[in-house]
C-alpha cells in the first residue's frame, strides 16, 4: 500500500481551523518557515483537508511557474508596466 494511502486512513476528515492551517501550509510553500519539512510532514499526516490543499496549491504553483517562465516578456509590455509603476509612485 502507498504511504499516502496508508496515512489517509488515519487522517481526520475535518480540520479544526482550515484558514490557519492553509496559511501555515502556504508559508511553508513560500519557504518562509524553518523546520518546514518536519512541520509539513506532521500536519499532512494528521489532516486530510490540509493534505489536499497542500497538494492542490503545490500543483497550481508548479503549473504557474512552468507556464509563466517559458515565454519571454515582450519589451513593450515590460516598458508599459514600468511606466505605470512610476506613475503610481
Amino acid at each position: 500500500m502507498d504511504m499516502n494511502e496508508e496515512s489517509s486512513e488515519a487522517r481526520k476528515l475535518k480540520c479544526g481551523d482550515t484558514s490557519k492551517c492553509f496559511e501555515l501550509l502556504e508559508s511553508i510553500l513560500d519557504g518562509e518557515m524553518d523546520n518546514s519539512k518536519k512541520v509539513l510532514t506532521e500536519k499532512l499526516a494528521k489532516c486530510q483537508p490540509c493534505f489536499e490543499h497542500f497538494h492542490l496549491e503545490q500543483a497550481i504553483r508548479d503549473l504557474l511557474k512552468n507556464k509563466c517562465t517559458k515565454h519571454a516578456l515582450p519589451a513593450e509590455l515590460a516598458d508599459s508596466i514600468r511606466k505605470q509603476i512610476q506613475e503610481i509612485k
